[in-house]
């Protein structure tokens, strides 16, 4: 039973960090560093407008990326970068995904790569979204107990198409609030 609520946990932990956007699996590379960024930029031109929203949104998503991966190896749900880069429902997600894996003795540890596009920007909606896909590389990226380093059984990461939406809060942020791995689709 126990191996069974673990490999349980592994999938949710995965859809909670892999949650996200880009197309295709061709060239990858490791999720960067956010700049952030506020709707402010938008004022220029459509173009401009659309381009600073995808640039921000892509900020948000590597963000949030990098603030899973330190909450989970740390065990830490409460992580206040979480806030930072996610909004309901998925920061609550995660949250729970992560305090699950702390009370099995779990953790994640490795390398998750990420490559995100654009798929689509809707600054005429109210809120502005930007859609995102990804093929998440969970292969390195493993589910172990902490206590003796032992993968998890059944956590065995992958290639697969996810997808994520960036929103535009009344305080200019772009926070990711929505997402999904399509384990059905690998990359």
């Amino acid at each position: 039973m126990r191996r069974r609520q673990l490999a349980t946990l592994s999938t949710a932990l995965l859809v909670a960090v892999t949650v996200a956007a880009g197309t295709g699996c061709g060239n990858r590379t490791e999720a960067g560093t956010p700049t952030g960024g506020t709707g402010a930029e938008a004022a220029a031109s459509p173009d401009a407008g659309a381009a600073a929203a995808e640039k921000s949104a892509l900020a948000a998503y590597a963000g949030y990326l990098n603030a899973s991966r330190k909450a989970e190896s740390a065990g830490n749900p409460l992580d206040p970068d979480l806030r930072k880069y996610l909004a309901d429902p998925l920061l609550t997600r995660v949250r729970l995904t992560i305090r699950d894996a702390k009370e099995h003795g779990a953790m994640r540890t490795g390398k998750l790569v990420s490559n995100p596009t654009v798929t689509g920007v809707d600054l005429v909606s109210d809120p502005a979204t930007v859609s995102i896909q990804d093929c998440i590389d969970a292969t390195g990226y493993r589910l172990i107990y902490k206590k003796n380093r032992a993968v998890v059984p059944g956590s065995a990461g992958g290639r697969h198409l996810a997808t994520a939406t960036a929103t535009r809060y009344p305080d200019g942020r772009w926070l990711i609030n929505a997402g999904a791995i399509h384990e059905d689709q690998p990359c």
